[in-house]
């Protein structure tokens, strides 16, 4: 079982700590130096001999980069109320961060851009993302929650327009092995799985990333001609709602001249 599948209920606080540590490539020293905590009392705390307090369990899940949803369990295994909230987007008291949302992605059009969750189900999309949704040839696909990487990437739908489907597809997986190393969450790589399924990618074959870790210029048929669009991914800064931490905004803006003028002509 990872650190990522357990529950508050059958981990201890020492479980989750021990197991991201290791994880996020630390030792018992470097990260009791990095979180200004002597090694002694987080040893203690790792094999069950300290209780920590709720400031310093905390303060070791912000050193260790731990998602806000997983310091909510380790709060729990600790013996301690969460402090974080989980609302839906489209809660009355998310009116202010839905609205935020909705003006960004307003902003990017005569772009593309589409809100996604930490697992790429669609949240939100602009007006400029409708052509690209109406390509898509199975409505099942469509049907909410919709995942935007395998509507993107399934045969039946927007995979018949990308004209660089294979680089594409390698930078997706790339993208998803790193979100994966960095959240831990199952269910990242149970969408890997189905993903180099339906790509032919097999594990360990992304192959390297040839852009420099800049982008990977995503180039699409359109019905006035061929498209080619930077991806660039916008997240909140600093939140304290779950909902808000892994919310990402990923824009496409034109690779060129040509394609700004494409999209002006769609628009």
């Amino acid at each position: 079982m990872t650190h990522a599948q357990a529950t508050a209920s059958d981990r201890s606080i020492g479980d989750y700590i021990r197991d991201w540590r290791q994880h996020r490539r630390f030792s018992q020293l470097s990260l009791a130096l990095e979180i200004e905590l002597s090694q002694k009392h987080l040893s203690f705390i790792e094999s069950g001999r300290s209780i920590p307090s709720r400031e310093v369990v905390l303060r070791i899940a912000a050193g260790l980069g731990v998602p806000l949803r997983i310091r909510n369990l380790m709060l729990l295994a600790a013996g301690y109320a969460p402090v974080y909230q989980e609302r839906r987007l489209d809660h009355p008291d998310m009116e202010a961060a839905r609205a935020a949302v909705g003006r960004v992605l307003k902003a990017y059009e005569p772009y593309p851009a589409v809100a996604v969750d930490r697992r790429w189900n669609l949240v939100a999309s602009n007006d400029a993302t409708m052509p690209l949704f109406a390509a898509v040839a199975d409505a099942e696909l469509l049907k909410p929650p919709v995942n935007v990487l395998r509507a993107s990437l399934h045969p039946k739908g927007i995979a018949p327009l990308i004209l660089n489907f294979e680089e594409w597809s390698r930078d997706i997986l790339r993208r998803l092995s790193a979100q994966l190393e960095a959240s831990g969450d199952p269910e990242i790589a149970d969408l890997m799985t189905e993903l180099r399924e339906l790509t032919g990618i097999a594990l360990g074959h992304e192959g390297r990333d040839e852009h420099g870790g800049v982008f990977v210029p995503l180039k699409l048929q359109l019905p006035g001609g061929v498209a080619s669009f930077i991806s660039t991914t916008t997240v909140f800064g600093t939140p304290t709602e779950i909902t808000l931490s892994e919310l990402v905004i990923e824009a496409f803006l034109p690779a060129d001249a040509e394609t700004a003028a494409l999209l002006a002509a769609m628009g």
